[in-house]
Parts: C-alpha cells; sequence; structure tokens
C-alpha cells in the first residue's frame, strides 16, 4: 500500500513567527485517519520567523528528530545542551523520564525544518541529546539515526525506537529501489523535488505513507531531490 497525502492537504497552524504544517494529527488539528503510521505520531513542517522560535517546554517518553533544511535552530534543554543546528545537520532528543527544551531561530533569516517524533521501543530510559552533520552526498540515501545497531555502526545517531531516518540527494532521472523490513513500512518526503513512488506521483513536501511492501522503487523527476525518509521495523 503507497498513500500519498498532499501537501495541500495537511493541516495547517499559523501565528506571527510559526507557519506549521502537519502530516498527522498534532496540537489542535485532528484527523482520526491521520494519528500516525505506526510507531511515527508526529511529522511537522515548520517554518520559524528570525528571533523567534518555541519557549522552554516538557517532553516525555519520546523519541524527537529534528532535520534542518534551511537555516538554523538552536537548542536548549534542562541538562545543560545547548547547540546551533544548521542546514544539513540532525539533531536527536531523547526525552525519556522528562526533559525540557526549548527550541529558537536565532538568525536573520527565516528556518525551515521537520520535527519528526517516534514512540521509543521501551519506556524509561535517561533522557539526552545529540547533533551531527552528515555529508550530502548526491545520489545516496544516508543513515543519519537509528535503533539499528548496524547503522549506529556506520554513523548514525542513535535512537531508542524501532525506525531509521535516512536522508539525501538525488539527481533528476535517478531510479532506485528501497528496501523494508518484512512487517514494517516507511513515510517519506521529498524537502523537495519531484518524484515518482511506486507508479505514484509526488510533489515537493507530499507524505508517502508505505506499507505491506517489501520494497518501494523511487524515480526522482524533477531534481535534485532531497528525500527524507523514516523506515519503520515493524507497523
Amino acid at each position: 500500500m503507497i498513500s500519498l497525502r498532499p501537501f495541500s492537504a495537511l493541516g495547517r497552524f499559523r501565528n506571527h513567527w510559526l507557519n506549521a504544517r502537519y502530516h498527522f494529527s498534532f496540537a489542535d488539528y485532528y484527523d482520526p485517519a491521520r494519528l500516525g503510521h505506526g510507531p511515527l505520531r508526529v511529522w511537522n513542517d515548520d517554518e520559524i520567523a528570525p528571533q523567534s522560535g518555541f519557549d522552554p517546554h516538557p517532553h516525555r517518553e519520546m523519541e524527537i528528530i529534528t532535520y534542518v533544511r534551511e537555516g538554523a535552530v538552536t537548542h536548549r534543554d534542562s541538562l545543560g545542551h545547548e547547540g546551533r543546528i544548521g542546514a544539513g545537520e540532525v539533531q536527536v532528543m531523547h526525552a525519556g523520564t522528562g526533559i525540557v527544551h526549548a527550541e529558537y531561530n536565532l538568525e536573520s533569516t527565516p528556518t525551515r525544518l521537520f520535527q519528526i517524533w517516534v514512540l521509543p521501543a521501551r519506556r524509561g530510559v535517561a533522557p539526552g541529546w545529540e547533533m551531527r552533520r552528515f555529508p550530502r552526498e548526491e545520489g545516496a540515501l544516508i543513515p543519519m539515526a537509528s535503533g539499528d545497531p548496524a547503522r549506529i555502526a556506520e554513523g548514525a545517531l542513535p535512537l531508542h525506537a524501532e525506525a531509521t531516518l535516512w536522508a539525501g540527494t538525488v539527481p533528476a532521472g535517478v531510479s532506485f529501489t528501497k528496501s523494508l523490513p518484512p512487517r514494517g513500512g516507511a513515510y517519506l518526503v521529498p524537502a523537495r523535488g519531484r518524484l515518482e513512488v511506486g507508479g505514484v506521483a509526488v510533489g515537493p513536501r507530499d507524505g508517502v505513507a508505505i506499507a505491506g511492501e517489501s520494497e518501494v522503487s523511487i524515480r526522482v523527476e524533477e531534481g535534485p531531490a532531497e528525500l527524507v525518509l523514516v523506515e519503520l521495523f515493524a507497523l
């Protein structure tokens, strides 16, 4: 099953500093048909205005990934961590038993990012935070965060979740196949570019939910395309 979630159909929120689109039910946006995809519960497409952001707020029992597409976001948390995450960098926060954090755009231009929440494989882990820059090599998806020890050994940030975040830039005209776990699935969003995924046309920032497939074919129709894919070990 390959199900398209067009960008135009996503949930919306806008105020003076945040322009957000929600792939799944979040905050005041509720769609009973869009409560998540397996353990993937949140995929927010956020644009944060300069000199603004999310004031300190708590989280528990969630693995939270921030993928910065443009600009930068500055993270601060109750464990004393502080870091600036720029375009091409990924942040992973283990909310675990509880953490309070803030995220601000302290830049002079808007910041655009994906914030992705995945349920942990086990509860009660110690909270934590890590960030890393990854090479944007054209033509390949790179594992950026994962609960798979083999992917962590390759350099992915550790996740306490049965999932792997893959991302990469792929030129126009390139076709490839992504294998998926037997009981799992995936959720794919092109940050830019146009694709054909299993015969389905996919535009920029559309969401594609994949289930019941051992592999999925992807072709870049307009590129270079920046692909972000969360592989889920089980649905």
